[in-house]
C-alpha cells in the first residue's frame, strides 16, 4: 500500500509527463517531444531552393519549345520574366527569412538556367 505522504509520479502510458513547459514523455509515444514534436513544421532552405530550381527548369523548357518558331528576343524576354517571377515566388514562399547564401546561390542557378536557354535560342536572334 502507497503512503499518502509519498509524492506521486505520473504513469507515462497514462498521461504526460513534463519538466516545466515542455513534455517528456506522452502515452501515444515513448519519444520526447523535443525529438518528434507535436505537430511543429519547420522548413528549410534547400526545400524552397530545390523547388524553384525544378520549376523554373520545367517552365523555361516548355516556353522555349512553345515559342519555338517566334522571334528569339520573346522566348529571351520571357524566360526572363519567368525567372524573376520564380525568384520572387520563392522569397515570399520563405526564401527571405532564409541566410543570404541561399538568396545568392539560388540567383546564381536561375541566372544560369535562363543564360542557356539564352545561348540556345541565340540562332534566332
Amino acid at each position: 500500500m502507497r503512503d499518502e505522504r509519498e509524492p506521486r509520479y505520473p504513469d507515462p502510458k497514462e498521461e504526460d509527463i513534463m519538466a516545466g513547459d515542455r513534455r517528456l514523455s506522452r502515452p501515444d509515444s515513448s519519444l520526447p517531444d523535443w525529438y518528434i514534436s507535436d505537430a511543429s513544421y519547420r522548413p528549410i532552405p534547400i526545400a524552397w531552393f530545390a523547388a524553384a530550381v525544378l520549376i523554373q527548369a520545367v517552365a523555361v523548357y516548355a516556353v522555349f519549345f512553345v515559342l519555338v518558331d517566334a522571334n528569339g528576343w520573346i522566348t529571351v524576354g520571357v524566360t526572363g520574366l519567368v525567372s524573376a517571377g520564380i525568384y520572387l515566388w520563392s522569397l515570399e514562399r520563405g526564401l527571405a527569412s532564409a541566410g543570404s547564401g541561399w538568396r545568392i546561390a539560388l540567383a546564381i542557378v536561375l541566372a544560369v538556367q535562363f543564360v542557356l536557354v539564352a545561348m540556345g535560342t541565340s540562332p534566332r536572334l
